[in-house]
């Protein structure tokens, strides 16, 4: 058993692997064996509900997903099996998903954070995570200096391994001994199934990790380059600080035409709402590591938060919008404005969601601000990427200027001309 609980627990197969010529794992293939497994056997409870997600498409609806189960009273357990790539830029660890390639993995696959992010708000001790994992050579030379955590609080056990020799496809063999034990009839402690699928799966330079300390009765099992961390120590994930984007310029004049037409920003609120626990108010902090250039830690303090207000208030709650725009605000300050643009856009349908209207002045607030955002875009892809959420939702909320619309679409018609000219 993995966790007792009286709670119902719930267990997450999320197998994710590119689906193209990139792909160095056959993740997808453990998942028929591990749905095979009775659900209480994957969670240690006695009922369970199981989530599958099998070579999944958008970075944000695999979070979506990972924030529902991580929302859940009881255990969790996810089985993870796929691989690993370090993106270009910021050089952070990312899972890749089915459309990722190498040179599109900042904005096709989950960063790692997010999945830590994720279970932070969790009790500790009531989330489990068990990985099979192939890491590409980049990421493998990081993972094996640093190691792969999930922070404090989460059990986590499994294998990395390199990619395999002259372009074969690994199989996911640590994770498929897993569902064969249990599929057996066997229920050994997890720390036991875990030396025994190490033993069975190999290979011999896989990067083993644990976060339970290993002990005189159950020691970790040998390894040449295993991470296990030592007895009463508990590995943290390190947060690498995010750097901004360095897009193909486009004509300054190309974006002056349309800022005649570009709503006035309005105000951040000054206020936030209520946070979700009593203790100091975490902002000043955020702020303040912003400011001096930490991004990646201002964005992954906001991350937790929107965590815990998602799990305290609900996901449409004004709590967990209101972090959402906090981390839009930060993408901001890192001078991400793809990626602010792409926050204010969910801030805003999160209050269409609620049930707020078109002219509330919050949601007409968000669409000006991603808006906004947009127009910072220098890179041509990206702008048209995101044109079409963004004349989707202008059209729903319009703003109090005339011509929003038609001047996010004479842009995008720019950029075209522009794409056009650079051929």
């Amino acid at each position: 058993m993995l966790i007792k609980g009286q709670e119902p627990g719930t267990a997450l197969l999320l197998a994710a692997a590119p689906a193209n010529k990139g792909r160095l794992i056959d993740a997808a293939s453990v998942l028929p064996g591990l749905a095979a497994v009775p659900p209480g056997v994957l969670t240690g409870t006695d009922t369970a509900s199981v989530v599958e997600l099998a070579d999944p498409v958008d970075p944000q609806t695999v979070l979506t997903r990972i924030r529902a189960v991580a929302a859940s009273p009881g255990p969790v357990s996810v089985y993870l099996a796929g691989q690993l790539h370090l993106d270009s830029r910021a050089h952070q660890t990312h899972l890749a998903l089915a459309r990722t390639t190498r040179t599109s993995v900042r904005y096709t696959a989950l960063p790692w954070q997010w999945l830590a992010h994720a279970f932070q708000a969790r009790e500790p001790g009531t989330t489990t995570v068990i990985v099979d994992l192939v890491a590409d050579p980049e990421a493998w030379e990081r993972l094996r200096q640093e190691g792969l955590a999930l922070g404090p609080g989460v059990r986590l056990h499994g294998r990395i391994v390199p990619p395999a020799p002259r372009r074969a496809v690994a199989s996911p063999d640590y994770l498929k001994t897993y569902a064969r034990v249990w599929r057996g009839g066997a229920r050994p402690p997890l720390a036991e199934l875990h030396a025994y699928a190490v033993d069975h799966s190999g290979p011999e330079n896989a990067l083993l990790l644990s976060a339970d300390a290993p002990s005189a009765q159950n020691p970790a099992p040998p390894s040449s380059d295993a991470t296990v961390p030592p007895a009463g120590t508990r590995a943290t994930l390190p947060v690498p600080q995010a750097t901004p984007p360095v897009p193909r310029e486009i004509p300054a004049a190309t974006r002056a035409d349309v800022a005649r037409t570009l709503p006035p920003l309005p105000p951040l609120p000054s206020e936030p709402p209520v946070t979700p626990r009593a203790s100091a108010d975490p902002h000043p902090a955020i702020l303040a590591a912003a400011r001096a250039g930490r991004h990646g830690e201002a964005a992954s303090m906001a991350a937790m938060w929107e965590s815990e207000a998602w799990r305290a208030h609900g996901p449409s709650s004004q709590e967990a919008l209101h972090w959402l725009e906090v981390r839009a605000d930060l993408a901001r300050l890192a001078q991400d404005p793809a990626r602010s643009c792409e926050l204010w856009m969910s801030c805003a349908q999160g209050r269409l969601t609620r049930g707020q209207d078109a002219d509330d002045s919050d949601v007409q607030a968000a669409v000006d601000r991603a808006h906004h955002q947009w127009e910072q875009l220098a890179d041509p892809e990206r702008a048209r990427a995101l044109a079409p959420a963004l004349i989707a939702l202008r059209e729903q909320v319009p703003g109090r200027q005339q011509g929003a619309v038609e001047a996010v679409r004479r842009r995008v018609e720019q950029l075209g001309t522009v794409a056009a000219a650079g051929r």
